[in-house]
């Protein structure tokens, strides 16, 4: 398969020789990415939500794809409860999951996975695995939750640390609709629906936005409704930032990685300025 669609004309530097991970104990409840609400009521519901809007894009088909080229090792950041790793897992490559989340890895451990799959609880803006990685991936717009170029990098530096040479970094994040963008703020819509037992979940989101900072807070509601009666109702909030497409490829340069390829979506339709940034650097 031929890779290389965009490249950089940055020299690929050696790990570590421009930015070197920092080091730092993970404290959950202290720490920007890490919500306990957000943290149970995502675990709870992951599975049912995201099996319903993610699972068609094909982006965990298009991660086995990378794993079986590269033949593992391989590091998922933001593992979450495995709807990406597990199927990765199951072909025999070893894998290593990092998630912040001890809900979501609970739910993970519970599906009982296989004994080449190995978990670590910890935030990937710095981590310290002592061992390097043929791929290292970050998928479902995980990266968008470092809402900071110190935080970007610092991540990006980690990763470098932690790749094999001639090892793969894959992730995905959205690619921003400039007249979407420009609206401050989106009412509260219901984006999923699935079942759980006898009862119905629904899940509403609203937005907010500030372009000052090109991030925006995103709000959940979850309904539990039984026999049509509305149960329980609860909100949480994430934050998420976006990228422009020669931001990010500076950021990357930056951080000492050479992209491989851009795509717009997870069958690698070279990029064409619509859909996701699906990004494979070295």
């Amino acid at each position: 398969m031929a890779w290389p669609l965009i490249r950089t004309t940055a020299k690929h530097r050696s790990p570590g020789s421009h930015l070197k991970p920092a080091r730092l104990p993970f404290h959950p409840r202290r720490h920007p990415m890490y919500d306990e609400t957000y943290d149970r009521l995502i675990a709870e519901h992951y599975d049912g939500t995201y099996d319903e809007l993610r699972t068609p894009s094909g982006d965990a088909a298009f991660y086995a794809r990378l794993a079986a080229r590269t033949g593992g090792p391989a590091l998922e950041l933001g593992c979450g409860t495995g709807r990406v790793l597990l199927p990765i897992a199951a072909t025999g490559v070893e894998c290593v999951g990092l998630d912040a989340s001890p809900a979501m890895l609970d739910v993970l451990r519970s599906k009982n996975p296989p004994a080449n799959l190995t978990l670590h609880q910890s935030t990937f803006e710095s981590f310290s695995l002592d061992r390097r990685f043929a791929l290292i991936t970050c998928p479902f717009r995980c990266f968008q939750h470092l809402a900071t170029v110190e935080a970007q990098l610092s991540c990006l530096a980690s990763v470098r640390a932690h790749l094999a040479p001639g090892g793969l970094f894959a992730f995905d994040v959205f690619d921003p609709d400039l007249a979407r963008m420009a609206v401050s703020s989106e009412p509260e819509t219901l984006d999923a629906t699935f079942s759980d037992g006898e009862d119905q979940i629904q899940r509403f989101a609203s937005v907010i936005r500030h372009n000052a900072t090109q991030t925006q807070e995103v709000t959940f509601r979850y309904e539990r409704r039984r026999n049509g009666t509305v149960i329980d109702s609860t909100d949480t909030s994430i934050t998420m930032r976006w990228f422009y497409r020669f931001e990010l490829e500076h950021l990357l340069t930056l951080a000492g990685f050479e992209l491989e390829a851009l795509y717009s979506d997870f069958n690698e339709r070279e990029y064409d300025g619509s859909g996701e940034f699906v990004v494979v650097a070295s």
